[in-house]
């Protein structure tokens, strides 16, 4: 079995790629800013490639963090462009099976850019499936893990935290709810969806809010501090509550780490 992934740098690509290497796929890793030294990116295999993989996962975007988003349209006519790109490809190409990463953004309509393209996504994904391609679509909530970047909230908050930063620094209020799901449980339920070969889009989450100070609560409770909490409302806060509901996911699959877990985790450095 042979796959692709797109946005294998990225922080859900770098998972799927070693998800699908531990269950026994040939990967073929492609990012638009090129992989383990190849100047070459995706957009030029979406170009010239014509090899059929047996799974394409696309994980490929530019930037999607809340302060790219608010600030940086640029990214958002690149990203519908780059995902364009890969379904005319995938349908010229005949490629069997595509699982396309969403996001919980476009159950919302169409609120800011990000769910523009994501949406756009969508709407592209339901046409390579009408041109007889087979694809998959899911749409995670808030992924973390103890890799990624510290431009996501997650991953400041706990080296905030073990930094033991005082007072600590939180965008927004600091009541945005949102579901948390470990990127270990978004790999491998996106893989379930995929295998299920349901054709309905399907919401990758917990149906447990957490707020962004309880998260930040949490993470300095198990370092051992009490620090005082500073609110920037000049900050980029994204929407106020987003907690999905996890019933269709559940037919496949169950996620396994909680929010609390994933802080341990990453405080002691991964799994």
């Amino acid at each position: 079995m042979r796959a692709l992934v797109t946005g294998a740098a990225g922080f859900v690509g770098r998972h799927v790629e070693t998800e699908l290497f531990e269950r026994g796929y040939v990967v073929r890793s492609e990012d638009i800013a090129g992989v383990r030294g190849r100047a070459r990116d995706a957009l030029d295999l979406f170009r010239t490639g014509t090899y059929r993989y047996d799974l394409v996962v696309h994980c490929a975007a530019r930037t999607p963090h809340r302060a790219a988003i608010d600030g940086d349209p640029g990214m958002h006519p690149y990203n519908v462009m780059l995902d364009a790109a890969m379904f005319d490809w995938a349908v010229r190409t005949r490629q069997p099976h595509v699982l396309y990463l969403s996001s919980c953004a476009a159950l919302d309509g169409p609120v800011d850019d990000y769910a523009r393209t994501k949406l756009a996504g969508e709407w592209l994904a339901d046409k390579a499936r009408a041109a007889g391609v087979k694809v998959s679509v899911v749409r995670p909530y808030s992924g973390y893990g103890e890799d990624q970047s510290e431009d996501w909230p997650f991953r400041a908050f706990v080296e905030r935290a073990r930094r033991r930063e005082d007072p600590f620094l939180i965008w927004g209020d600091g009541q945005q709810v949102r579901d948390w799901i470990h990127i270990t449980d978004v790999v491998k339920a996106a893989l379930a969806v995929a295998e299920s070969g349901t054709t309905d889009p399907v919401s990758l989450c917990t149906g447990v809010g957490t707020s962004m100070l309880q998260v930040a609560q949490l993470a300095c409770e198990q370092v051992g501090y009490n620090p005082e909490f500073e609110f920037r409302l000049d900050k980029p806060a994204g929407q106020s509550y987003r907690v999905g509901d996890p019933e269709q996911m559940l037919r496949w699959y169950t996620p396994a780490v909680t929010i609390e877990h994933g802080i341990k985790l990453a405080l002691e450095g991964g799994l």
